[in-house]
């Protein structure tokens, strides 16, 4: 399904991936929710997206199949998000920007914002998705994540700004 629910014109698999995936905003809802951001308030928080921007991706992602709406609160009505089996299959893409973004877009000086660790042998994947240490090849479930300390501040200054608004 495209994101306006129209008929795709193109057989191109990359132009209809970017239907359902192809901005920032979209690409960073599902960042957080693959790092454990479930509720709204904490994706807004980590993506810096306008309540109204934020609302509108999370919907056009349930309409495709990328995630789903789970209640958590009855009075008031409020949900939590989780990522499909479609969306958590789009976690190598993100894997992907994150290895080129630690290659390409730093300064040389700047940690790695996030290292994995291969839970079954404790070795560091570093950027890659075969561990170093036993030769198996890993997805994000197998990995064990840990922040810098500068992405863990980053992240923690945007909450403290967000809840003095």
């Amino acid at each position: 399904m495209t994101r306006d629910a129209e008929a795709p014109d193109t057989v191109c698999p990359v132009a209809r991936s970017l239907d359902i995936v192809g901005d920032r905003w979209t690409v960073l809802v599902i960042r957080e929710l693959s790092m454990g951001a479930t509720r709204f308030e904490e994706i807004q928080i980590q993506t810096k997206a306008t309540p109204q921007m934020l609302a509108a991706r999370l919907k056009s992602l349930e309409a495709s199949g990328m995630i789903e709406r789970h209640p958590y609160s009855e009075k008031p009505l409020r949900h939590e998000y989780r990522l499909t089996d479609k969306g958590w299959a789009f976690y190598p893409v993100i894997y992907a920007l994150r290895k080129w973004g630690e290659i390409w877009s730093k300064d040389e000086s700047e940690e790695v914002a996030v290292r994995f660790v291969h839970r079954e042998c404790g070795h560091d994947v570093g950027l890659g998705t075969v561990c170093p240490g036993c030769g198996v090849q890993v997805e994000r479930k197998d990995l064990e994540a840990s922040m810098s300390d500068q992405f863990a501040a980053e992240r923690a200054e945007r909450r403290a700004v967000f809840k003095r608004k």
